[in-house]
Formats: structure tokens, C-alpha cells, sequence
């Protein structure tokens, strides 16, 4: 027998619905911008009349994007490696040590985030343009590696708590040193939360646009962001172009963010598991 929806629950799925089309409300206005041919000004809500796809042409040509796309992804890539292993492999020592100074160490490491990026952001540019690193997306790499630092840290360490210290001493009556335990045993049981760092990481690397434009300036390397900016002008922004290439550069790291979406759900599914 079928059971009958209560009214509670009838309220709490109007709720949702109302909440996912407020998500997707931005999404539909966005789409709707990409394939509005140019000179199309009539209301934004609705549906053009004559669609085209030629805006997807338009702006992957004029604004340089796979030379974009391309320097996004070292970008990206090269930060999210950095600040796995250097946050993972100082977790370990962190959560596995009860000492007070480690504790200090740890909860010195926190203190990044009560630190804003804009507190830092004078001192950081003079520092590269000592070094000769403005213009090279270097600079980007070490920046991005150190601001994200704190909070991955807090999830590998707080993860790394969490499994059981068994394991380790078990591989260490096997012969196995600290450096073996890490790299073998527990860096492969908290593949969830890499996954999650990853993730988190690679979606406010590659979205970032105020860093490569401060970092960046006067090269001739462009992050996604950067490419799509140069459609805004003073006297006016060529909108349909804005908005295709912001669907352009979305698709790489929704299909990334999917496919680890997936692999991060299987590790919470099979537990702390190597």
C-alpha cells in the first residue's frame, strides 16, 4: 500500500524546490546570456528569440581561452600537489605526537585563518617583485599553496586523528619506519578527505581572479578569469561573450569536481579503509 505524504513533508519539498530554484535561477540567466545574440536587448528573463551558439566562438577565439585553460590547469594543479603533500606529510607528525609543542605548532598553523589575504597583500607583492617572480605564475603556485594551507591541514589532521594509531604501530612491528607508515598506511585510509581537499582547492584556485590579476600584471600569462575579463570595458561589457566564457571555463572543473565527487563518496562508503 502506497503511504500517503504528510503535510510536514509536503512543506519541507516545497522548501527544497524553492531553494534549487533559487540555486539555479543564476545558472538559467547565465545560459540564456550565452546564446542571446548580440544586440539582443530585449528582457533578460526570457528565453531569446534567435538562439545562436556563435558567442562560444566568438569568445573561445578573441579572448585566448585554451592558452587560458591551459595556464589555469599548471596553475591549479601545480597548488593542489603542493599543498597535499606539504599538509599531509605535516598532519601526520601533528596528529600522531601529544607533546605541547606540538599542539603550539598546530594551533600556530590555525591561526592562518584568522588572518585575511588582503592583510598580507602589500608585503607578499613587494617580497616577489624582489625576487622576480611578478609576471610568473610561480608567484601563484607559492601563494595560493600558503593560503590554503591552514585549512587543509585542519582536515588532514583532525582525519588523521581518527584512525586508530594500531595501524601504525602494527606496520612498525613489520619493520616499517615513519616515512613507510605515512606513505603506506595512512595516507592511503584518508583518501575521503584528499579528496575533499582537492576539490575544495581546485574550485577556489581556478575561479580566483583578483590573485592573477595582481600577480600577473603586465605578463602575458592569463588565467581563465583574467581571458574573460577583457570583455568589460568602460563604456560597456559585451555580456553575451562574458557569459560564454564563464560556461567555457566552468566545464573543466565541474567535471573534475564530479568525477571526484565519486571517489570521495566511495572512501566515506567503504570507511577507513586502505
Amino acid at each position: 500500500m502506497r503511504r500517503r505524504h504528510t503535510w510536514r513533508e509536503g512543506v519541507v519539498e516545497g522548501a527544497l524546490g524553492l531553494i534549487a530554484l533559487v540555486i539555479l535561477f543564476p545558472v538559467y540567466i547565465m545560459v540564456m546570456g550565452a546564446i542571446r545574440p548580440a544586440g539582443d536587448f530585449d528582457n533578460r528573463l526570457l528565453p531569446p528569440q534567435s538562439p545562436t551558439l556563435e558567442n562560444f566562438v566568438i569568445a573561445w577565439n578573441e579572448a585566448g581561452l585554451p592558452g587560458a585553460m591551459i595556464a589555469s590547469f599548471l596553475i591549479t594543479a601545480s597548488s593542489i600537489t603542493l599543498v597535499v603533500f606539504l599538509t599531509s606529510a605535516a598532519a601526520y607528525p601533528l596528529a600522531r605526537i601529544t607533546a605541547t609543542w606540538s599542539k603550539l605548532v598546530y594551533y600556530a598553523f590555525m591561526v592562518g585563518f584568522l588572518l585575511p589575504f588582503q592583510l598580507a597583500l602589500i608585503p607578499l607583492y613587494v617580497t616577489f617583485r624582489d625576487l622576480g617572480l611578478l609576471g610568473n605564475p610561480i608567484s601563484l603556485v607559492l601563494l595560493y599553496a600558503g593560503l590554503q594551507a591552514p585549512f587543509s591541514l585542519f582536515l588532514y589532521t583532525e582525519f588523521i586523528r581518527s584512525v586508530p594509531v594500531e595501524y601504525d604501530e602494527a606496520a612498525q612491528l613489520d619493520g616499517a619506519h615513519r616515512g613507510q607508515i605515512f606513505m603506506k598506511v595512512v595516507l592511503p585510509m584518508v583518501k575521503p578527505i584528499t579528496g575533499t581537499v582537492v576539490v575544495l582547492n581546485a574550485v577556489n584556485i581556478w575561479n580566483d581572479f583578483y590573485a592573477p590579476l595582481l600577480y600577473l600584471s603586465g605578463s602575458d600569462v592569463k588565467t581563465l578569469p583574467l581571458a574573460i575579463y577583457q570583455f568589460t570595458g568602460e563604456f560597456g561589457s559585451r555580456w553575451e561573450l562574458i557569459f560564454s566564457g564563464m560556461i567555457i571555463a566552468a566545464i573543466p572543473v565541474l567535471a573534475a569536481f564530479l568525477v571526484m565527487q565519486k571517489a570521495v563518496f566511495r572512501g566515506y562508503a567503504s570507511g577507513l579503509k586502505g
